[in-house]
């Protein structure tokens, strides 16, 4: 018989990339494709399903105490915040995801963000338009050298992004709990501690992973503890800030802007403070974007399914 793979919800126009890893798998594959919302929909879809490919829709532990022959979920990114990872390893499922597929991406646009900030560019265009042909509506701004650039987490992403910050002149530093200081002075890099980088970064980018031990990481009291000059990047997860909070921040000039490219509901609620704000960048969530990536992501993903159903482990196992 056929091993059945739920597609539990995608966005993507076609499914050719995953139809085509399948195809050429030689394993005997039907491959159901849903659009759930619900753990009510995905326990009702997935009752069945060998493999379970998944974007956005809810594997909590309800739904992965109904399944009864799922031995792999495999999960479209970099987080996996979508899936009770424990819950899956009581049950003796395979949760995998795609660590390195945006890596590029994701580094680029950090950086793409906080070149806009540290030069004012986002700021000075909008002047322009305004027809006001001024610098002084920039003002202050610093040479690179003279600034520091903080992350938080120090996984591959961030480290790829230092790597392209360093030859611009900026001092870097990084907080991560797990890496050594020797690890990150290899790197060129000087470890602090949490209270530290907040403290001492003219640039702090945001990095890590969402979990309950970094939900609002970044929070009123932490905002307080930034300069007055500081600028917050997060091409993370939404939730790692406290987005009230950062609001009454940036409205009080408690720190002097913000470029998100994530935000705490998505898209972003219309009436949100942020959207107002000339201090502040919004992208949509399209950090890790580009053509490559995303045949990389989807190909990546449906191959973890393909490895677990062979007998084999995937690389890119987290359970």
């Amino acid at each position: 018989m056929a091993f059945k793979v739920l597609l539990t919800d995608y966005e993507f126009e076609n499914l050719k990339y995953e139809e085509e890893v399948f195809e050429e798998s030689g394993i005997d594959i039907e491959f159901i494709k849903a659009q759930c919302r619900t753990e009510d929909e995905v326990i009702e879809q997935a009752k069945y399903a060998d493999a379970i490919l998944n974007q956005y829709a809810p594997v909590s532990r309800r739904v992965i105490e109904s399944l009864e022959h799922t031995k792999i979920i495999s999960r479209y990114g970099v987080g996996v915040n979508t899936i009770d990872l424990n819950a899956a390893k009581e049950k003796g499922i395979t949760v995998a995801n795609v660590p390195d597929y945006g890596m590029e991406e994701v580094s680029n646009h950090a950086l793409a963000l906080l070149l806009a900030w540290a030069r004012k560019v986002t700021i000075l265009n909008n002047e322009v338009k305004k027809g006001n042909w001024d610098f002084k509506a920039s003002v202050p701004i610093h040479r690179f050298n003279e600034q520091t650039v903080g992350v938080l987490g120090f996984g591959r992403i961030p480290r790829r992004f230092i790597e392209k910050v360093k030859p611009l002149g900026f001092k870097t530093a990084a907080y991560d709990p797990f890496v050594s200081a020797e690890d990150m002075a290899a790197a060129g890099v000087q470890k602090m501690e949490l209270d530290e980088i907040i403290r001492e970064s003219d640039f702090l980018s945001v990095h890590v992973p969402l979990i309950d031990e970094t939900y609002h990481l970044i929070n009123e009291e932490r905002l307080h503890q930034m300069k007055q000059n500081a600028v917050i990047i997060n091409t993370a997860r939404g939730p790692i800030i406290d987005e009230k909070a950062l609001a009454h921040a940036l409205e009080n000039n408690i720190i002097a802007g913000a470029a998100l490219d994530v935000t705490e509901n998505e898209p972003i609620s219309l009436d949100s403070p942020l959207l107002k704000m000339d201090n502040v960048i919004i992208t949509p969530h399209s950090a890790w974007y580009s053509e490559e990536a995303m045949i990389e992501l989807r190909q990546k993903a449906a191959k973890n399914i393909v490895h677990v159903l062979s007998g084999e482990k995937t690389p890119y196992a987290l359970t």
